[in-house]
């Protein structure tokens, strides 16, 4: 099934999209294809980085006429993420979607979009990742095993979900037991606030949640939905206190095997599906406040200055600064402004 033209992805066409991507591999190896490599992520079906993923997987093979095949694999049905991160590394796994705060644990300067309250909106998010900013993080990226091939996807902004005290004011995060991914600088931003970040990875959260072993969690609205998050918390506090990209990795040797038609054929057709995904997500954290209110979970609306103001009175923006270097830093200010 496809989805419709780019910007009206709806949640409804969200779960009859998911028909298109099974948990399993799902194309046939045509007797033509030379090549046949496997493309893993870790979000539901039916989240928008798994159908705009589809769509370019279809629309690349048909441009290289069956020469490559890629097969998807969602909802980390190859491995956890940081598993994944191994195995694309290896060139077990050829592509592989992951969000910069797990890449952040092979490249550290990627994860320096999740500074928190850095991005104030989307405006300056994508300055930062189409100009300078993702120009250095590539750069990087490229002296590992593994390579960026195409535009930033979004992971939107993260919001903070409990099941137990409501989070209104940074006061609130005190001694609060919150999940967050394997991801130095999410823990360093909740130790900061003063709360008790466990790090866990995403295929395990729900169960986390629902056996209390963590009371909260943090992530974008569209993960919250498409992972039924909502069924073991009963508030989201929209903190928006870091923003998080997509990366789609591929192993280096595996990539470069490619002729060169193909692998331009590839980052066309992933970029094209990066801003299709884009405009998903922007458009879904505005809806799925209300489907998800329908579904039991209570929004607060909270100042986020304050939680920033709170932030800046720590250690927090000297210390990351310090860990990734005038460089970096000076290109995420360029971005988003002055940090303190």
């Amino acid at each position: 099934m496809s989805v419709s033209k780019p910007g009206s992805i709806s949640r409804r066409s969200l779960v009859m999209a998911a028909t298109a991507v099974p948990l399993c591999g799902i194309l046939t190896r045509p007797a033509s294809a030379e090549f046949v490599y496997k493309f893993a992520t870790g979000q539901d079906p039916t989240h928008p980085v798994n159908i705009r993923a589809q769509e370019a997987i279809d629309r690349i093979k048909e441009a290289t006429s069956g020469r490559l095949e890629i097969r998807l694999f969602p909802a980390n049905q190859l491995g956890s993420d940081t598993e994944l991160m191994t195995q694309v590394r290896s060139g077990g796994v050829e592509f592989f979607n992951q969000s910069s705060s797990i890449l952040a644990t092979l490249v550290p300067s990627a994860g320096i979009v999740n500074t928190g309250f850095a991005f104030a909106d989307y405006d300056s998010v994508w300055k930062a990742m189409d100009g300078d900013l993702g120009t250095y993080i590539r750069a990087q990226i490229a002296k590992t095993p593994i390579m960026a091939v195409s535009k930033a996807w979004d992971n939107g902004f993260r919001q903070v979900t409990s099941s137990s005290r409501e989070i209104r004011t940074p006061d609130d995060l005190k001694n609060f037991q919150i999940r967050v991914p394997p991801a130095p600088l999410l823990t360093s931003l909740f130790k900061a606030l003063g709360a008790g970040p466990t790090p866990i990875n995403f295929n395990e959260v729900y169960s986390a949640l629902q056996t209390k072993v963590v009371d909260g969690q943090e992530n974008p609205l569209p993960i919250i939905a498409t992972a039924r998050l909502y069924e073991v918390q009963s508030t989201c506090s929209l903190t928006g206190h870091v923003w998080d990209g997509y990366w789609v990795l591929g192993n280096k040797r595996a990539f470069e095997r490619l002729p060169k038609d193909v692998q331009e054929i590839v980052t066309r057709e992933l970029d094209r599906s990066a801003v299709d995904q884009r405009v998903d997500i922007a458009k879904l954290s505005q809806s799925l406040r209300n489907d998800l209110s329908a579904k039991g979970l209570k929004f607060i609306d909270v100042d986020r200055a304050a939680f920033r103001q709170a932030l800046s009175k720590t250690s927090f923006y000297a210390d990351w600064k310090a860990k990734f270097g005038d460089e970096a830093w000076s290109q995420l200010e360029k971005a988003a402004g002055q940090l303190s």
